[in-house]
């Protein structure tokens, strides 16, 4: 479908970063996991989240790179996509607030909840407008897609040097 041949270059792009991503975070939950045992609650409220929006960006990047003989079925499965990511931004949310192994600061509620709920929601709302705003639509999907990346990037960091900078605090205490 010609409106979708332009974007193929940054689904390569974007799919190919969060596919490299998903690996990464598997290593990185392994050595955090072996450095320090993090409570299995804040595992689930933390570091899953991200590994589910890389594969939604993944999922996403094929969806939208099948040669469609139109837009309407990769806008229902970018729709389907997005509603589903929206219950699971608010079920993050709630195990958010559930655990009690970390407090969660604002920083934390902005890109474990808002920007993923935002992001989510952008994705199932612009299949709604796919036939007559074909371009515009395109460039909602995209801009979620990046910042589910962006978003996943972010907190797979974030939770490394918590962890790392935690123990380090524990070593640093057992010395003195």
């Amino acid at each position: 479908m010609a409106p979708l041949i332009g974007w193929q270059n940054f689904y390569v792009i974007v799919g190919s970063s969060a596919g490299a991503l998903i690996g990464l975070q598997f290593v990185v939950i392994t050595l955090i996991d072996r450095v320090s045992q993090p409570a299995a609650e804040a595992g689930a409220a933390f570091a899953t989240p991200s590994v589910v929006h890389f594969g939604a960006v993944l999922s996403l990047s094929a969806i939208v790179s099948i040669p469609w003989n139109g837009i309407t079925a990769a806008a229902v499965l970018w729709c389907l996509e997005g509603l589903c990511g929206f219950a699971y931004a608010a079920v993050v949310a709630r195990r958010m607030r559930a655990q009690t192994a970390y407090r969660p600061v604002f920083e934390d509620w902005l890109f474990h909840a808002l920007l993923p709920v935002a992001a989510y929601a952008m994705l199932a709302v612009s299949a709604f407008a796919a036939g007559p705003h074909c371009g515009e639509v395109l460039l909602c999907v995209g801009a979620s897609a990046l910042l589910l990346l962006f978003i996943g990037i972010h907190n797979a960091w974030d939770a490394a040097t918590y962890h790392i900078l935690a123990e380090k605090r524990k070593q640093d205490e057992t010395k003195y």
